[in-house]
């Protein structure tokens, strides 16, 4: 276990190595802060010593800068080796240790790992899902969720992880936005571990319906739409790309089946976790959401649901249909047909 836990670990840290400087810098130090929080085994209601942080973050990145040029190293399980990549099989290896891993690539091809305590394994919807509890190696950016095939990974450490970091920045100015509507539907003053305990309970379903919305999208979508992603890297274009698939994703599953669940808090916290520029590109989604908090109607929020996943999918094949070109040409032109096709 000791062994295999501090593989994953270093992974991670050679995962983090390349990739920790793609955050801004406030992000940055704020993802750090929680990083430690996480190795030192505190609270999230206990305070963190600035100095105590402050020298653990230098050792933090002199040990990322001497793992820059390392490769990923193989797990081994029971005298077995394995692809750090391959989840499934080393799932597999795990299933009777009550533990659970993850490596699989996120955005902009960063690799993530994980491995934690297995909380919950069982099918849902035609997908097989796990849920993982406690986690015992992480990288910095630790993302809640991940779909690889039709396999579902909840990271419930991670989605509080998240959830706290979302109180702290609405903490800082406290503004009158969908996302302090949402916090406020827990006792947060009070006392706040058991806040995010039931935050975070309440929104691991919200989490799952996006996964399942990318998976059905990506199947829509194909390789052809990965592979365009590659060309864009750090553009507007890409931005854009990834703001239009989740629109589509959450068209397929998210929105409806919360409309249909009538949860005003997970409603509140769907519409605060969308991006800029998801509300650039769909002004009138927005318009539906204040809409219904100035007159308790929800209608507008039902009539675009209906219409929402054949807008973004009719979307999604126009753009397939540009073909990329030597003098980038087909930059601009996607920009333009999204910036046209607004809903």
């Amino acid at each position: 276990m000791q062994n295999l836990q501090e593989t994953v670990q270093r992974n991670c840290h050679i995962a983090d190595a390349s990739h920790a400087g793609d955050y801004t810098l406030c992000i940055y130090l704020m993802k750090m802060r929680e990083f430690f929080r996480w190795e030192a085994g505190e609270g999230f209601s206990a305070s963190l010593d600035n100095r105590q942080v402050g020298r653990w973050l230098r050792e933090r990145e002199a040990l990322w800068e001497s793992l820059e040029t390392e490769e990923f190293a193989p797990m081994r399980i029971d005298d077995n080796e394995y692809n750090p990549f391959d989840s499934g099989a080393i799932n597999t290896a795990l299933r009777d240790d009550g533990l659970v891993y993850s490596g699989g690539l996120g955005i902009n091809n960063k690799p993530h790992f994980f491995l934690a305590r297995l909380k919950r394994h069982d099918a849902y919807n035609g997908y097989t899902l796990y849920v993982a509890d406690k986690e015992l190696a992480r990288d910095l950016t630790s993302p809640p969720a991940m779909a690889q095939g039709n396999n579902i990974y909840i990271r419930r450490e991670s989605v509080k992880r998240m959830l706290w970091e979302k109180l702290e920045s609405w903490n800082w100015n406290q503004p009158d936005n969908a996302m302090g509507k949402a916090l406020g539907y827990y006792d947060f003053k009070g006392n706040v571990d058991q806040a995010l305990e039931a935050m975070t309970d309440n929104e691991l379903e919200t989490i799952l319906l996006h996964e399942i919305g990318e998976i059905r999208a990506g199947e829509r979508l194909g390789k052809k739409w990965e592979e365009l992603l590659i060309t864009l890297p750090y553009t507007k274009a890409e931005l854009m790309l990834r703001a239009v698939r989740d629109h589509l994703a959450d068209a397929i599953t998210t929105l409806p089946a919360l409309l249909e669940k009538e949860s005003e808090p997970s409603l509140h916290f769907y519409f605060g976790n969308l991006t800029h520029m998801r509300k650039h590109l769909s002004p009138s989604l927005m318009d539906a959401y204040r809409h219904w908090q100035e007159t308790g109607n929800r209608a507008r929020l039902d009539e675009l649901a209906d219409r929402n996943e054949a807008h973004w999918s009719q979307l999604t094949e126009e753009i397939l249909k540009i073909e990329p070109d030597p003098e980038r040409q087909y930059v601009a032109a996607i920009q333009d047909l999204i910036e046209k096709n607004r809903l």
